[in-house]
């Protein structure tokens, strides 16, 4: 993709927010916005150089035409996930439903070229860390890797297991005190997931149903949670958005991920489309987000790219970035959190 220009941004900003607009609209609210005179004429060049990027589509004619914002221009959109989610869920401008037109129409160029030449030059730093290194080595990577994603993917989740519990749990299976046997299992099952992921990589090269199930039952062993596609309604903690009800339309949406991910163009988009499409489906019951975290990693392996820990990760702007892609289905917040953790991983990793 190409990069987007700034004001052709912020007036995308726009029709998130407002819906359908026609120019005048985005003129008057656009001036209102930025404090400063801006010519109709101006917001017309500027929103027919929009539509001919396909991030709005115009409908009706003459003073009747209006705008309106497309997949493309939402997954697009640059949001501060922070200033968005500091407003309280009732109170926010975002969708309350799932957008039947979102995983069918996602972009297969996700990434610009300055992305994509930065997360090239990571695997290409990545592959030169992993070759010919001595038995010993790789063990203790993959050892250091496994407590550090197992660690902070649980975090993510409200695990308050510390990096050195988790270490002794996974290295010595000692458990720490004051810890529920709930936390210690679902550290341990991460360190399963990716065991499995890692020695099963070439089955990955992308999403199956059966492998999303079979990786899922992994992550959620022995917590009490059902296997299999949900057919119960889930809620999202802080959230209006409802994910799908109906374990027909789970199928069918589920379908749609796994074609949106083959058509992907590369590796990266392939891992960042199944972190934020499974995190927004939700089909199971519990474990959606550790599924889809682990999910991304297999895709990534299966293609001799790095693994992600999310080590570095703040855990606030991971859910936070994850909401913006729930309720206004922008992928650019966390679009940035996985380039950072994608370099991140290149330079600390060195898993085969």
């Amino acid at each position: 993709m190409k990069k987007i220009a700034k004001k052709q941004l912020q007036i995308l900003g726009l029709f998130l927010e407002f819906g359908s607009l026609s120019s005048s609209k985005v003129h008057e609210l656009l001036t209102q916005k930025l404090a400063e005179d801006i010519s109709l004429v101006t917001v017309k060049r500027e929103l027919a150089q929009t539509v001919n990027a396909n991030l709005i589509q115009p409908s009706g004619g003459g003073r009747a035409r209006v705008y309106t914002i497309t997949t493309r221009g939402r997954v697009f959109a640059d949001i501060d996930a922070r200033s968005y989610c500091a407003v309280e869920p009732d109170h926010r401008y975002g969708l309350k439903q799932f957008n039947f037109e979102l995983l069918p129409s996602l972009p297969s160029d996700v990434f610009t070229s300055d992305e994509l030449t930065i997360l090239e030059h990571a695997t290409q730093t990545y592959h030169k860390r992993t070759t010919d290194l001595p038995p010993a080595i790789m063990k203790k990577e993959l050892e250091r890797l496994l407590i550090e994603l197992s660690w902070k993917s649980s975090k993510i989740e409200g695990n308050t297991y510390t990096l050195l519990d988790t270490e002794k749990l996974i290295l010595e299976n000692r458990e720490a005190p004051g810890h529920t046997k709930e936390e210690a299992t679902m550290i341990l099952n991460h360190k399963n997931a990716f065991t499995f992921i890692h020695e099963n990589s070439q089955e990955f090269r992308t999403i199956t149903r059966a492998n999303l199930e079979k990786l899922h039952q992994i992550l959620v062993k022995d917590l009490g949670v059902g296997f299999g596609l949900r057919q119960k309604p889930v809620g999202v903690m802080g959230s209006l958005y409802r994910p799908l009800d109906n374990i027909h339309q789970i199928e069918e949406v589920v379908e749609q991920l796994t074609t949106a991910i083959t058509r992907m163009e590369t590796p990266y988009a392939k891992a960042l489309v199944a972190l934020l499409g499974l995190s927004y489906i939700q089909p199971f019951e519990d474990g959606n987000k550790r599924t889809a975290r682990l999910m991304a990693n297999a895709l990534l392996l299966a293609h001799a790219c790095a693994p992600l820990s999310y080590r570095s990760v703040e855990e606030n702007a991971y859910r936070e970035a994850t909401l913006v892609f729930y309720e206004l289905n922008s992928a650019m917040p966390f679009k940035k959190i996985f380039i950072d953790q994608y370099v991140f991983a290149a330079e600390n990793y060195a898993v085969t």
